[in-house]
């Protein structure tokens, strides 16, 4: 059992602020280190990096925008090092599956010589209830340039208990694991699903790739992430990830929770509510 300080960057992410509450259960030592944080932590000015990472011995790592980026897998590198020269003996990286720029970032985290525990995941449940769809399912209809490919949405719960094990557990350090559901679904799928589950009628409706990033530019959202949105849904989301996985079987001993439980215990909450 690791008992030392815990650094989290990206620690007010879907799975960063999951997995602050369950170390903080077991009464260890964690820390975020974010732009707003005590010691802050930005990806863009290197000169915090070791002031946020010094004294830990761990850390998880959830790089912003996505390690598809081009430049993603030299700040991994660059990060790395920097933990290295901090005292850190090993990083959890919370890693895409299928694409090409979270291999390369591997590539470079495995380079520095810190141990190393990857947890390669792809479209999360949540992004339904806490990210980028949110705002449509609550209007009544999901606008995306997705058909027929099937996904196997991971639950941000899972990816967080996995982390927690990674980091707690000695025995999953220079390890891989790929992360998904049990059972892959279209977008238009997911929608019925959790239309049945809230009680109310939520359509899906795909739309071209010119159109979904029209109506993006449209609502104010920045070129970047635009730009990485049309990425992951143009290439990355060809179906190469639609295999399902056991990656939270191996880690945690217990099946991966289904998307439908997802969409009932979300309901429940009145999220989705008209």
């Amino acid at each position: 059992m690791q008992t030392s300080e815990i650094v989290l960057v990206g620690g007010s992410g879907k799975t960063g602020s999951r997995i602050i509450k369950r170390l903080e259960a077991r009464g260890l030592t964690v820390r975020a280190a974010s732009r707003s944080s005590a010691r802050p932590f930005d990806w863009e000015d290197r000169s915090t990096w070791c002031g946020a990472l010094e004294g830990a011995s761990s850390a998880y790592v959830a790089f912003q925008p996505d390690l598809s980026v081009a430049w993603a897998a030299l700040v991994i590198g660059a990060l790395a090092k920097v933990a290295v020269d901090c005292g850190l003996e090993h990083i959890v990286l919370l890693s895409g599956r299928g694409e090409e720029g979270a291999q390369r970032s591997e590539a470079a985290l495995k380079a520095s010589g810190i141990d190393t525990t990857i947890l390669r995941a792809s479209w999360f449940c949540q992004n339904f209830s806490e990210g980028a769809f949110v705002e449509q399912i609550l209007a009544g209809r999901l606008q995306l340039p997705a058909g027929e490919i099937r996904e196997p949405f991971i639950d941000a719960d899972d990816i967080a208990d996995a982390a927690v094990a990674a980091l707690t557990d000695p025995g999953h350090r220079n390890k891989a694991y790929e992360l998904t559901g049990p059972r892959a679904l279209t977008f238009r799928q997911a929608v019925a699903e959790i239309a049945e589950a809230a009680g109310r009628p939520i359509e899906y409706e795909q739309v071209s790739m010119a159109e979904f990033t029209g109506g993006l530019a449209a609502a104010g959202l920045p070129q970047g992430l635009t730009d990485l949105l049309e990425e992951l849904f143009g290439q990355v989301l060809d179906g190469r990830n639609s295999s399902t996985m056991d990656g939270v079987a191996e880690i945690l001993g217990r099946p991966a929770t289904d998307f439908g439980h997802y969409a009932r215990e979300t309901a429940a909450t009145g999220l989705w509510s008209a």
